[in-house]
C-alpha cells in the first residue's frame, strides 16, 4: 500500500481511508457514506462488529458473546407498574447456567458463575415492542456477557451487557418504576447494537 501524508492527499483532492489515513486500497463505502479500505474495514469489524468506526451506524448483524441460556416472560393483569396505570406488566425471566468461558470471554477455559435475573416492563404497546426487541437482542447474544460484577465484585460471572433492565417493580428510576423515559432510553441502547 502506498502511503501519503495527509497534506498531499488533500492537495490532490482525494479523501483518505478514515482508518489508515492513506490512499484507498479496494475502497468500500458504507450506507452511512463513510469509506474505508477493505482490509481496514475488515479489521474494524473483527474488533467491534459491523459498526461504522466513525458514526457508529450498524451495517450488519451484531453478535455478542452471551453464554447459552433461556429468556421467558409472562404477563400479569392484576397489578400495574408505577407510572403505567391500567395495563398490567410483563415479567421477564432470564436463566444463564454456569459453564466454561470461550475464546470470546476474558479468561477462556475458566469457569464462570451463572445467573438468574428478573426484569419488568409495562404491558402496553411500547412495553411489548421493547419485549420483542429484547428477545431479538437475547437471540443475538447481546443481553449478557462474562466479566466482573460491578455490584458484587465477583469475577468470572454473568453480567449485564449495557442494555439496561428494570429489575424491580418499584423504587424509582435507577432499578425500578416510575421512570417515564426508560422505554425510550432502552430502545436507544438497543438501536446502538443494531436492534430496532
Amino acid at each position: 500500500k502506498k502511503h501519503y501524508d495527509i497534506k498531499s492527499l488533500y492537495l490532490r483532492k482525494e479523501d483518505p481511508c478514515l482508518i489508515c489515513l492513506s490512499q484507498f486500497t479496494n475502497k468500500e463505502q458504507l450506507r452511512c457514506k463513510h469509506a474505508f479500505c477493505k482490509e481496514c474495514l475488515q479489521r474494524a469489524v473483527q474488533h467491534s462488529g459491523p459498526i461504522c468506526p466513525i458514526c457508529k451506524d450498524v451495517f450488519g448483524v451484531v453478535k455478542g458473546n452471551q453464554p447459552d441460556g433461556t429468556m421467558k416472560w409472562k404477563k400479569h393483569y392484576h397489578a400495574d407498574l408505577p407510572g403505567f396505570p391500567g395495563c398490567g406488566y410483563i415479567e421477564i425471566s432470564y436463566y444463564i447456567p454456569g459453564g466454561l468461558q470461550t475464546e470470546n470471554h476474558p479468561k477462556p477455559g475458566q469457569y464462570f458463575a451463572g445467573t438468574t435475573r428478573t426484569a419488568y416492563l409495562p404491558n402496553n404497546k411500547e412495553g411489548n415492542k421493547v419485549l420483542r426487541l429484547l428477545k431479538k437482542a437475547f437471540d443475538q447474544k447481546l443481553i449478557f456477557t462474562v466479566g466482573e460484577s460491578r455490584t458484587t465484585g465477583a469475577e468470572k460471572a454473568v453480567i449485564w451487557n449495557d442494555i439496561h433492565h428494570k429489575t424491580s417493580t418499584t423504587g424509582g428510576p435507577h432499578f425500578g418504576y416510575p421512570d417515564e423515559t426508560y422505554l425510550s432510553r432502552v430502545k436507544e441502547e438497543l438501536k446502538a447494537k443494531g436492534i430496532e
